[in-house]
């Protein structure tokens, strides 16, 4: 799918293993991006609940699928669409792995998202580096 019909993507390479990447990653409290905030309801696993929290609204995410240590697809229902964010890990060498996200508007409301949804497409690419850079600065202050 291309852009214009509703599917962004990017993909950073992060200097960690990729079992720590997965584990960094599903630890919600390693979620960092302001002003959200970000709530779990249980495990990371498939039917779990997460919920984002903003200045003056909730959205409510679904764990739909997890391939423990490789990657896990989260999905909203919003204006008669439905968001999906994929996530993988694919390990590149002993401590290097590769990071993709990708992000997909379905539904009879897709169009009407598609403005928004190439806002977040655009701040992918520095949300990405900003993921891969603090979980390299865990990874070494682990190490020390």
């Amino acid at each position: 799918m291309s852009a214009a019909q509703g599917r962004f993507a990017h993909v950073v390479e992060c200097g960690v293993p990729r079992e720590f990447a997965w584990a960094y990653w599903t630890n919600i409290g390693n979620w960092d991006d302001p002003p959200a905030q970000f709530r779990l309801d249980g495990p990371f696993r498939a039917g779990a609940r997460l919920t984002t929290v903003l200045p003056g609204e909730e959205l409510h995410w679904v764990i739909r699928e997890v391939e423990a240590g490789f990657g896990a697809l989260i999905e909203m229902e919003l204006a008669g669409a439905v968001v999906g964010i994929s996530w993988r890990f694919e390990g590149t060498s002993d401590e290097s792995t590769r990071i993709s996200q990708a992000m997909s508007l379905s539904g009879e409301g897709a169009a009407a998202l598609l403005g928004q949804a190439r806002v977040f497409a655009a701040n992918m690419p520095d949300g990405m580096r900003k993921l891969a850079q603090a979980m390299e600065r865990s990874w070494e202050a682990r190490r020390r």
